[in-house]
């Protein structure tokens, strides 16, 4: 994030914000939110404590009458996402730090993008007694219909994440994601107001990122009346991968270097990364020949040329699903008249560093 600290008063809001959406403040995930030392943080948490406003505990806050002492979890909160790495981590780590207020604890299991294994998980995690499932679901070898009738003989409250759900069979679960479409507008708006007339796009196409990257890709640049640019679609990144997305990187720098395009939108932010290698490699300066914005934040700061990225509400995912899946057991085990299904989308933002030329 660029630009200059934000005042005091800015900072403490925001922590204030954090504990009364959350529950709870991690100073590290303010400080790097804020961009600003932990040390700052810490020493803000420390005035707002004095005013009687919080209570301080390792490594952040809570609010005044909680109790410091961490209390025994009570609920069991099963999450089944593809993997590990990559996306889905920073969302989980914002699932586990919402979890704490609310007494649960989350039981993590891992599909591999396969349905089977998701359904094999789920049941694993409903034998063991799980109160709530957080699911994003694998859609590849099922319907939304499928999923639906699936979902419908869960024994206990289900919140899907990070899919965009359209079928009116699915209208009645709840569910939360990012906006991809618009998290690939903002990069293209933002091109275009630094002057560029034409945007190539290169999307690692076997995620389910990938079609939503396009779709708010393709909107913008009609919308905006840009010219037509250079598509890839790219393969894996792996260390071991023969070379091969070397050579698409390269063809796809040779397309848009052929077609006079000086901008490009790469997902994911690894791709992105080796781009910049392979374009350095060859003699092509970024941001200079060719200016690049990364979709996805886990190392773009980290490049060769620090890269300008779309960044996900990962974390904040994560607190909010967390927020969705606790309320329904709570509305459940009351009896309570089960209230409107929560359908949240949130926006990414852009994080603006020094490949796609724009002065930070």
């Amino acid at each position: 994030m660029a630009g200059h600290s934000p005042l005091p008063r800015t900072r403490h809001e925001l922590i204030l914000r954090h504990i009364e959406l959350r529950g709870s403040v991690n100073a590290a995930a303010v400080a790097e939110e804020l961009n600003v030392s932990q040390v700052t943080i810490r020493r803000d948490i420390a005035e707002l404590e004095a005013q009687g406003r919080l209570v301080r505990v390792h490594g952040g806050a809570i609010p005044p009458g909680a109790p410091a002492a961490p209390q025994a979890a009570r609920l069991n909160i099963g999450v089944v996402v593809p993997s590990t790495v990559g996306h889905f981590p920073v969302i989980v780590r914002g699932m586990d730090a919402a979890s704490h207020a609310r007494r649960a604890r989350v039981v993590l299991a891992t599909s591999r993008y396969r349905a089977a294994i998701e359904n094999q998980q789920v049941e694993r995690l409903l034998h063991a007694g799980v109160d709530g499932l957080i699911v994003a679901p694998t859609m590849r070898e099922r319907s939304e219909e499928d999923l639906a009738a699936w979902a419908t003989r869960l024994p206990v409250p289900v919140v899907f994440l990070e899919r965009r759900l359209q079928s009116t069979s699915l209208a009645a679960f709840d569910s939360a994601r990012s906006d991809h479409a618009r998290g690939a507008a903002l990069a293209v708006e933002h091109f275009a107001g630094l002057g560029h007339r034409a945007v190539g796009l290169a999307t690692f196409a076997r995620t389910p990122t990938a079609p939503l990257v396009m779709e708010g890709y393709t909107r913008a640049v009609e919308r905006l009346g840009l010219a037509p640019a250079p598509y890839r679609a790219l393969p894996q990144a792996h260390e071991d991968d023969d070379g091969r997305l070397d050579i698409e990187l390269s063809g796809f720098l040779d397309d848009c270097l052929a077609a006079g395009v000086r901008a490009a939108l790469v997902h994911s932010d690894v791709h992105a990364a080796r781009m910049l290698e392979v374009a350095a490699d060859r003699g092509i300066r970024v941001p200079d020949d060719v200016a690049i914005i990364a979709y996805d934040d886990d190392i773009a700061s980290m490049a060769m040329v620090p890269m300008t990225a779309v960044t996900s509400p990962r974390r904040d995912l994560g607190y909010e699903v967390m927020r969705i899946v606790t309320e329904r057991i709570s509305e459940r085990a009351s009896q309570a008249a089960r209230s409107a299904p929560r359908n949240v989308t949130m926006l990414p933002q852009l994080t603006i560093r020094r490949s796609c030329g724009a002065s930070t």
